[in-house]
This record gives C-alpha cells, sequence and structure tokens, in this order.
C-alpha cells in the first residue's frame, strides 16, 4: 500500500472541523447557538484560545454569526459540509506569541545598536501612526514599517527577513479578529507602545526595548483575548455554565481531544 502525505492541521483546525460536522449534523441546526466558549473548551479538553480562533474560523466559513455580548448562532443551513472554510496561517494568538518572544529580542539588539538617524526615524513612524488614527489602511502600514525599522537597525538582514515573514503571516483571522475588535483605544495604546519602543531604543536601554516590546504585544493578545470572549461568552451564560454541569454532545464526546501533535 503506497504511503499518503500526512496534511498537519492546527488544533483551532481540528476543533473547527469537529463544530462544522455537528452543524452539518443538525446536532446545532440554523439559528441555535453554540456552547459557551468555557463549555466547549471543558468538553473538547483545549485552551480557551484554540476555542475562539476556531469560533472566528467558523465565521468566516459562513457557518456562524458571533453576535458580541449575546453568543455564538449557527446561521446557515450546513448540509453535506464536512470541514470549516481553511485559513492557510497559525491562530492569531500563537502569532502574538511568537512575535514577542523574537521582536523582543530584536528591540534590544536594536537598541544596542541604534544611531541617532534610527532614533528619528522611529519618531518619525510614531508620529505618521498618530496622525493617521483614524485611517486604518495607513495605520496598518505604518505599524508594519515600525516594526520593520527596528529590524533594521539591527543591521542583520535576516532578521529583517524574519520580521517581515512574521507580518506576512497575518492571515484571515487575524483580520476578522481586527474588524471586529481593534477599536481606536486599541490604536491610541499602540502609538503609547511605540512610543515607549522608540524612547527605550533611543536611550541604548537594551532591557528597556526589549521589555516595552513584550508589554506592546501582550497587551495586544490581552485586548483581542477580552474582546473575543465578551463576543463569544456572554456574562450571564458563562456563569450558568460554569456553575451546572453540560452534557456533551455525541460527536464532541467521542473526538474530546483533537491529536496530541497538532498545535494551535
Amino acid at each position: 500500500m503506497p504511503l499518503t502525505a500526512v496534511e498537519p492541521r492546527r488544533l483551532y483546525r481540528q476543533i473547527a472541523d469537529q463544530l462544522a460536522q455537528l452543524i452539518a449534523s443538525g446536532e446545532y441546526p440554523p439559528g441555535s447557538r453554540l456552547p459557551a466558549e468555557r463549555e466547549l473548551a471543558a468538553q473538547l479538553r483545549v485552551s480557551r484560545t484554540s476555542v475562539r480562533e476556531a469560533i472566528i474560523s467558523l465565521e468566516m466559513s459562513g457557518l456562524v454569526e458571533v453576535r458580541v455580548g449575546t453568543g455564538v448562532f449557527v446561521v446557515a443551513p450546513a448540509a453535506g459540509i464536512a470541514r470549516a472554510g481553511s485559513d492557510g496561517g497559525p491562530g492569531p494568538f500563537e502569532l502574538l506569541a511568537a512575535r514577542s518572544l523574537v521582536e523582543g529580542e530584536i528591540a534590544a539588539v536594536a537598541a544596542a545598536k541604534a544611531e541617532a538617524g534610527d532614533a528619528a526615524a522611529l519618531r518619525e513612524s510614531v508620529a505618521r501612526m498618530d496622525a493617521g488614527l483614524d485611517d486604518f489602511q495607513a495605520r496598518e502600514a505604518e505599524d508594519r514599517a515600525f516594526h520593520l525599522c527596528i529590524a533594521r537597525i539591527t543591521g542583520n538582514g535576516s532578521l529583517e527577513l524574519v520580521v517581515e515573514g512574521l507580518w506576512n503571516q497575518r492571515a484571515g483571522l487575524w483580520g476578522r479578529l481586527q474588524q471586529h475588535f481593534h477599536t481606536r483605544e486599541l490604536a491610541v495604546q499602540t502609538v503609547r507602545d511605540h512610543a515607549a519602543i522608540a524612547r527605550a531604543i533611543a536611550a541604548h536601554d537594551a532591557e528597556g526595548a526589549r521589555a516595552a516590546m513584550h508589554r506592546h504585544l501582550a497587551r495586544v493578545a490581552r485586548q483581542f483575548q477580552r474582546a473575543v470572549d465578551v463576543a463569544v461568552t456572554p456574562p450571564a451564560e458563562a456563569d450558568a455554565a460554569a456553575a451546572r454541569p453540560q452534557p456533551a454532545p455525541a460527536a464532541l464526546a467521542r473526538a474530546a481531544r483533537p491529536r496530541r501533535a497538532a498545535r494551535s
């Protein structure tokens, strides 16, 4: 028997596919609300972050609608659908964790090597982002330019390519998160974070630059997590779910834990 290629699937994709199959089978008919995030995470024995990413993937596929503060509702008949739509990139929270690890060290190196012109370029980037707060496309372009500028200051072209590669991994799930939850308040705080990173690099404070980058990316992750939590787990429902045991649908119970080899 010939061998066939093995397709690695990320954990959130496995969760999304299971839920899509339950929708297709009628376990969750159109108009019904999916269980709260807390319940799904407990039944599947996965993190709530992975459930959040799976829900956003299902929404991108047109199978569910995320109603902020209300819950997640099935919106389309799914007869014959066995898989949720594809998303080629990593989950947004996984990507933010990778960026924090890599870009924190890059910021520290940049702080050690920055010259006066480099510090001025970072300050100008912060000013342009501040001026374009209400222009989403311009703000996004400047955000990317700021992080690439820091990598460029290191003088290591490979590091610049690494940062560019991480930014290019911001696929469909990331875009949907931004569409839902990227507020002006978040944009204002991003400008403040960038200013703090720029100050530390200009002061040749490697530890401060690393810490400022970590704080920046951790804050973005927290903001997205809180926003998705509000969207997919209404507070009253979450409290009620925590107070009572909930039987899992048979299909979820049978496949409670996706393969250990898959990663979120």
